[in-house]
């Protein structure tokens, strides 16, 4: 499973060049001119997000340094919950990755993840494809406190590198070994008794395998300044991308995670991945994730969802999720209706469908249109394991890692 596989050379990435570099123990001097001003009325960056208020985001600046360690570079990204930057860590000479939480009073439950996992000091190869906090701090803004989180730089997601690819999709060959990462980083969490209860495409990161990037990206920042929102309080940062790196996927954002043993209650997972055992408020298990990555595993190879992008929110649109899983995954067995009182909105007691909507003409064989013969048949088998009714018949992240489909010719 080796790493050179993920390298795609159709995408942009940062030209191989000898720079001569500040040593990190030093903090840098970043440039205040010779960058672009942007409109001062228009909206930018993390201003354009629905929920946006001036008072939730901590007014960073590039060449700050906090907690007399970590110096920002550049900006990564931005979210409803976070900015996020690559900075210099002064003390062991290393870049991170820093994410400015908005104000908030309380730890973010990832801190409590990552602190559980470091404490248990397991051997498990899937520990280094897990990605934990580093470190956590609090700085006081104009408007409350906020978090600060420190990770282990990593690459783009790996929904943003299969937009560089033909056909928008992964290629066979690269998918398996993907699943297989994601797989052994799931066995580490849940023999750790944590759900991950978010896996999707944005959740998986290339590696970097080659620390320089990080370096001419500090570099860039100094010789080509980001274009900039100055305003009276605060600047808004334009975001610098990531160049494509080949290292190994890795399983980030344990946000939603869940320390558990045993069966869980509450609504959890993005709506189009959401278990039917989510959907239908019954208990739950780490078996979710099994169900997120087939789901995934779908998005990854198809170009598209498996299901229709519905918020899940009306009874209306919960029947029309449920009966497009009828048609392609076969009626839910009766012990699984027999698990929640609400199964009666949709079935009888008999088990027959009983809703307006109409259970769609289709099937997985029909939907899959990039294999064929054989190996179309053994991908459907696979996903069919991770998707099926009773969250107690799929398979663990062990017992899939053994599957013929994933295993492939690598093996």
């Amino acid at each position: 499973m080796g790493t050179a596989m993920f390298h795609v050379a159709a995408i942009l990435v940062y030209r191989r060049r000898k720079i001569a570099t500040v040593p990190i123990s030093q903090p840098r001097v970043f440039p205040d001119s010779g960058f672009h001003c942007l409109d001062l009325t228009a909206r930018f960056e993390e201003e354009t997000l629905p929920d946006y208020s001036e008072e939730r985001y901590y007014p960073i600046h590039i060449g700050e340094i906090f907690k007399s360690q970590y110096q920002v570079v550049t900006k990564l990204g931005y979210g409803s919950s976070s900015t996020v930057w690559l900075c210099r860590d002064l003390c062991n000479r290393r870049y991170l990755v820093l994410k400015v939480h908005v104000r908030t009073k309380r730890q973010p439950p990832e801190v409590g993840i990552s602190n559980h996992l470091k404490a248990m000091q397991s051997t498990h190869t899937g520990k280094k494809y897990v990605r934990l906090i580093l470190d956590a701090f609090e700085i006081p803004g104009p408007y409350g406190v906020h978090p600060c989180l420190l990770y282990e730089p990593a690459g783009i997601d790996i929904r943003d590198y299969i937009h560089g690819l033909e056909g928008d999709a992964l290629p066979e060959n690269v998918l398996r070994p993907t699943l297989r990462f994601v797989l052994i980083a799931l066995d580490y969490l849940h023999q750790a008794n944590i759900i991950h209860t978010d896996i999707q495409p944005n959740n998986i990161l290339l590696g970097i395998d080659d620390d320089s990037i990080l370096a001419e990206m500090e570099e860039d920042e100094i010789s080509n300044p980001c274009p900039r929102k100055q305003l009276p309080d605060r600047t808004i940062y334009a975001t610098r991308a990531m160049p494509l790196t080949s290292g190994e996927p890795i399983l980030a954002d344990l946000g939603e995670a869940r320390l558990a043993e045993g069966k869980q209650t509450g609504l959890i997972m993005p709506g189009v991945y959401r278990a039917p055992e989510v959907s239908l408020g019954m208990d739950w298990d780490s078996k979710v994730d099994i169900w997120g990555l087939g789901q995934m595993a779908w998005t990854l190879f198809e170009q598209g969802h498996l299901f229709r992008t519905l918020s899940l929110e009306t009874e209306a649109e919960k029947a029309q999720r449920i009966a497009e899983m009828i048609s392609l995954l076969g009626p839910p067995p009766a012990e699984f209706l027999r698990r929640s009182q609400e199964s009666l909105k949709f079935w009888d007691e008999n088990g027959n469908w009983n809703s307006p909507v109409k259970i769609p003409e289709q099937s997985l064989e029909g939907r899959e249109s990039r294999l064929e013969t054989d190996n179309q048949v053994l991908f459907l088998r696979f996903l069919r394991k991770t998707l099926r009714w009773l969250p107690e018949e799929r398979p663990t992240a062990k017992e899939l890692l053994l599957d013929e489909w994933l295993r492939g010719d690598d093996y």
